[in-house]
């Protein structure tokens, strides 16, 4: 297991993924997935065949350690991404808690180390970030044409919005 993991934000609209197994866990990272737009096949552990990852994305586990276990190994050779809920060792992804505010997502992880921790984290996030940051977002998401169309170098844009961030947040 690596002891860095590198941060991503995937595009899964319409995307297929694979969620095995049933209950609270496997209903949650359905319901992440789906939130993203996600095109979510779901199986329930006893049911998973190896041939169920064939043309997904990405897989998740949410079943025992052994199920889970499988289910990462036919995730390898069909050179996808696997989460095995709760065994990171057997993970090529891991997944964050995360905070949603409007165009804005904060993601905490510990690496596998303590999902109540970064579950803390992301409490505490969620008390900081709010619809104030949100309305910000959406107000430099809409200048990002002008800025693009007026300020030649990447500089002068970073300035300008940092400079507009510094002015709004203090």
């Amino acid at each position: 297991m690596p002891e860095r993991w590198y941060p991503i934000f995937l595009d899964l609209d319409g995307k297929p993924a694979l969620v095995v197994g049933s209950g609270a866990m496997a209903d949650e990272k359905v319901a992440g997935l789906r939130a993203a737009g996600a095109d979510v096949t779901v199986v329930a552990a006893a049911d998973f065949v190896d041939g169920d990852v064939d043309g997904k994305l990405l897989v998740v586990a949410a079943t025992d350690e052994e199920t889970g276990a499988r289910v990462a190994a036919a995730a390898a050779r069909a050179h996808l991404f696997c989460n095995v809920a709760d065994v990171p060792h057997q993970c090529s992804f891991i997944l964050p808690a995360i905070h949603r505010e409007g165009a804005i997502t904060v993601a905490v992880s510990t690496g596998g180390a303590s999902p109540a921790l970064a579950q803390w984290i992301r409490a505490r996030v969620a008390e900081l970030v709010g619809p104030r940051h949100a309305a910000l977002a959406e107000r430099l998401r809409e200048l990002r044409p002008w800025a693009k169309a007026n300020l030649p170098t990447y500089e002068q844009r970073r300035d300008y919005f940092q400079q507009l961030v510094r002015e709004e947040l203090g």
